[in-house]
């Protein structure tokens, strides 16, 4: 029986639950979570959709957390790599146990995670003091760009799109860049409107650092030339690499220029004692 299903750019998460009467035993009685992967269709039942969902039922993590409730996605670390956080039945009916798995996906891939808030106080704002609220659901995002190869690339995704019971999206949005590592040329966000209201709320901003996370003030909300975006960057294993190599050169550029100082200095010294030797015979 499928229980709940979270979603993540080509990936989903979910959880199955083993019918008790066709089990064997009553111990059989279990409910795990499973990945899937969202790729190209290989058989005749999904020509129509041309992707189907590829099963990972073998992943030693998940498969070893038993009566599973629910699964998500979910950025711990907080450096634009998706974890799973799952959450399952304790000891007994009542109890429950939090399990968290930590994505080791290395590649060498850009994101940027965009929060719209909602730019709310919750009494009166005071003067000069910017309000924040909290993420708000319903905003729209979208991004271009240029990948490796020069063409053209966009994305876009909506946030909180889902508030039913135990849907547990993230409340934010992370988009994937893939291997590029260029500055995204133009990021929209967008925000709900009332009803009656023609004018679009919509704001544009250009040249977002990869690796980082953007968070969109949209206060006022109906002005949206006035709302404030807040960037953070997200140093990850490059950023001490770089640091490391450039380092390692200044390093090796001081030993050479040390080394041709000495060797100058020897030098100079040699000469001074063949000028003295040349004086001493002079004056003899």
């Amino acid at each position: 029986m499928l229980e709940e299903t979270t979603r993540w750019r080509s990936h989903f998460c979910l959880t199955f639950k083993t019918s008790c009467e066709t089990a064997v035993m009553k111990t059989l009685c279990n409910q795990q979570a499973f990945l899937l992967e969202n790729v190209p269709c290989t058989n005749a039942s999904c020509e129509g959709a041309h992707r189907m969902f590829k099963v990972y039922w073998e992943l030693m993590d998940l498969n070893q957390i038993r009566d599973a409730v629910v699964a998500t996605f979910f950025d711990i670390y907080e450096d634009g790599i998706l974890d799973i956080v799952v959450l399952s039945k304790g000891y007994t009916k009542s109890d429950f146990a939090i399990h968290t798995l930590k994505n080791n996906f290395e590649a060498d891939a850009y994101f940027v995670k965009v929060i719209v808030l909602s730019g709310l106080c919750s009494n009166d704002c005071p003067r000069k003091i910017t309000p924040f609220g909290v993420n708000q659901p319903g905003p729209y995002i979208m991004y271009t760009t240029v990948d490796a190869n020069g063409y053209l690339k966009n994305g876009s995704a909506g946030q909180l799109s889902q508030s039913a019971h135990l849907a547990l999206q993230l409340p934010y949005n992370v988009l994937g860049l893939g291997r590029s590592a260029n500055f995204l040329d133009h990021l929209y966000v967008g925000i709900p409107r009332p009803s009656g209201e023609k004018s679009v709320r919509k704001q544009e901003w250009t040249a977002i650092i990869p690796n980082s996370q953007l968070i969109v003030i949209p206060y006022p909300p109906n002005v949206p030339r006035s709302w404030s975006a807040k960037l953070y960057l997200t140093p990850s294993n490059i950023v001490l690499l770089t640091a490391i190599a450039l380092i390692g050169v200044c390093v090796f550029i001081l030993a050479i220029i040390g080394i041709l100082h000495w060797q100058e200095k020897k030098a100079d010294d040699r000469e001074k004692r063949q000028e003295a030797h040349r004086f001493h015979f002079d004056a003899m």
